[in-house]
């Protein structure tokens, strides 16, 4: 298996709890009340279990066999046992001076199980829990996993859902099947939901085909992305595009005369910079000269002198990183520009294999136009948290055409605990994992008469399918 590099994103997990972090050397973690250091995990294999020892350093697990069940003595029921807390001998400072003295959380929970007076008369499956809660508190486990998409979408649902907008993760799967994401495709995505969508599509597509990100307001997103570790060589191929732009490149007037080739453009940043540092002289004229009626020995009115005189070489260095800042500036400009210019022209070619979106904007507009960039024969899907804006999409598009097979969804999600004569449905089950409206795109005939009208459809079909054949013979 792969083995755990510095500099690696890696999740650290502890039964059902998720954390994303950066493998950094002499760097403390704090995950679930403990604190360590990673150093010691590096180099062993992903899925390694490590228990935190003194100093917070990790040390591999060993494997210990159970203890076997023959020698557990248990009740037949628990009805009277009571919760009066007086049934646990050891303090809290027993405990305390178990740990000072370095023993393991595995000793310590058979100290408690021993010093318990009512642990052999709960029944075999309050013994288990019991252990398994003390052992929860006492022994530092932690287990290092690779990233994948399932891993990060069940940490982030459980951890911050808000910023994938509630996306639960089985229907973050259903959303990659129903938009029949594989390699070597053309995808456009559209996300708000911190880039967990993209990096779910750029795992699928294992860095072959491209993906254009559509965006809103001043960059995308890619904070989920980031801790797939994807290889470098996944970014080549991913573009992305602002939502602003959208609409005038679908009217043709989308330009890239604003380039930084432009001499207008040139002199607007410079007029910026200079605005900027003429507010900033004005800044420091001004404070020492506020200061002036206060001053009454000469003295200090020297010093002010030299301030002064700081102050106009501080102004000059001042100008001179300007000046670089605004060569740095147009440099980064231009190399946006060309990036735009580049995914503008994969937009234009309107071939899209396929178009996901999940982001907390209206579903209808944002659709409408983005399907424009879509070849027909295609999958589209479209997340929301809530049904409404979905249904009004749905009657949307079915009034404009162009699109078949729609479907509106609702994934339904149920836990269940499987173990030995107690299996059953987990008692907390997710509420909702937010709908998806999904269909397949065709071909839109512009400029004929409003096909919509079913009478008008069956009338044409007929004659279209006879001139067909009257063509074949010859």
């Amino acid at each position: 298996g792969a083995r755990i590099r510095e500099g690696d994103c890696a999740v650290l997990k502890r039964d059902e709890v998720f954390k994303a972090v950066s493998v950094l050397r002499r760097r403390k973690i704090i995950f679930e009340k403990q604190w360590f250091y990673l150093d010691n995990a590096i180099g062993h294999i992903y899925g390694t279990t490590f228990e935190v020892t003194s100093g917070g350093n990790l040390q591999p697990k060993q494997e210990v066999e159970e203890t076997t069940t023959e020698t557990k003595e248990a009740g037949t029921d628990n009805r009277n046992i009571v919760d009066d807390g007086k049934s646990q001998k050891l303090t809290h400072d027993d405990i305390k001076a178990l740990k000072d003295k370095g023993i393991k959380g595995q000793e310590i929970v058979q100290q408690l199980i021993e010093n318990s007076t009512t642990f052999r008369d709960k029944t075999e499956f309050a013994q288990d829990k019991y252990i398994k809660k003390k052992k929860k508190k006492y022994e530092a486990v932690i287990t290092i996993v690779k990233p994948s998409t399932r891993i990060l979408s069940t940490m982030y649902y459980a951890r911050e859902p808000g910023k994938i907008n509630h996306l639960r993760y089985d229907t973050l799967a259903q959303m990659l099947t129903l938009g029949n994401i594989h390699a070597g495709n053309k995808m456009i995505v559209m996300e708000t939901c911190a880039g967990l969508v993209l990096g779910a599509v750029m795992e699928r597509m294992g860095g072959y085909g491209s993906i254009i990100q559509m965006y809103p307001g001043g960059g995308p997103v890619r904070a989920a992305t980031s801790c797939f570790g994807f290889p470098k060589a996944f970014f080549d191929n991913l573009h992305e595009f602002p939502l602003s732009k959208v609409q005038s490149l679908l009217s043709g007037t989308f330009t890239t005369e604003t380039l930084p080739a432009d001499p207008e453009e040139n002199a607007l940043v410079e007029e910026e910079s200079n605005g900027l540092s003429e507010e900033k002289q004005q800044e420091t004229e001004e404070e020492p000269a506020a200061e002036a009626p206060m001053e009454i020995n000469p003295t200090e009115e020297q010093d002010t002198v030299d301030i002064n005189a700081e102050d106009v070489e501080f102004k000059e260095n001042k100008e001179k990183e300007n000046k670089e800042n605004v060569r740095e500036k147009q440099i980064k400009q231009w190399e946006r520009r060309k990036k735009l210019k580049e995914a503008a022209a994969l937009l234009r070619e309107k071939n899209a294999d396929g178009l996901i979106v999940a982001s907390k904007f209206h579903p209808t507009p944002l659709l409408l136009s983005l399907l424009e960039f879509v070849a027909p024969s295609r999958p589209f899907v479209v997340y929301c948290q809530y049904k409404e804006p979905l249904l009004e999409c749905y009657t949307k598009l079915r009034e404009r055409g162009g699109v078949i097979n729609l479907k509106l969804s609702e994934s339904w999600l149920r836990n269940y605990q499987v173990l030995p004569d107690r299996s059953h449905p987990k008692l907390t089950m997710s509420g909702g994992g937010g709908y998806l409206l999904s269909g397949i795109t065709v071909l839109l005939e512009r400029g004929k008469p409003d096909c919509s009208n079913s009478e008008a459809l069956s009338m044409e079909e007929p004659a279209a399918k006879r001139c067909k054949l009257q063509e074949l013979p010859c």
